[in-house]
């Protein structure tokens, strides 16, 4: 008996600094198979996530991973508008920042991030952190069907 065929989703990276949009990219053509979108700051993920100007044809994202500290609108302020918006508030957004600041974890889970992750800084443990988030929201948990 085989494995039946993995589901591939739609991920969006928030993410502006450009070593870990390459890694995260590396994770994605070397170990996953979902589809990985990326934009580098936050008012151009509203955008997307909005279908806005440039964005229109995009495919909602099954899955998000945000990074806090990001040009024209940061992370908190993307993450608030998601989980404020009824038709985006069903996406599960992963924090994936360098900060370990109890604030800021804090902060993520009171605009109900759906988990914080700090990332790690050697490329072998970024990875492996890349992976293990792809095999929770693919292979363990159930999303939400598309509205």
């Amino acid at each position: 008996m085989t494995d039946p065929q993995p589901r591939i989703i739609n991920v969006l990276l928030v993410e502006d600094d450009p070593g870990d949009v390459l890694m995260t990219r590396e994770a994605f053509d070397d170990y996953l198979h979902n589809r990985l979108d990326v934009v580098t700051d936050g008012a151009d993920a509203l955008a997307y996530l909005r279908k806005e100007g440039q964005y229109a044809d995009m495919p909602r994202p099954d899955l998000i991973l945000l990074d806090l500290n990001l040009p024209k609108r940061d992370g908190r302020e993307v993450l608030q508008e998601v989980k404020d918006d009824p038709d985006l508030r069903h996406i599960p957004v992963i924090v994936l920042t360098t900060s370990q600041a109890e604030e800021d974890v804090l902060r993520s889970y009171q605009l109900h991030a759906n988990a914080y992750v700090t990332k790690p800084v050697d490329f072998e443990g970024f990875i492996e952190a890349i992976k293990q988030i792809d095999h929770f929201f693919v292979s363990v948990v159930q999303l939400p069907g598309k509205p």
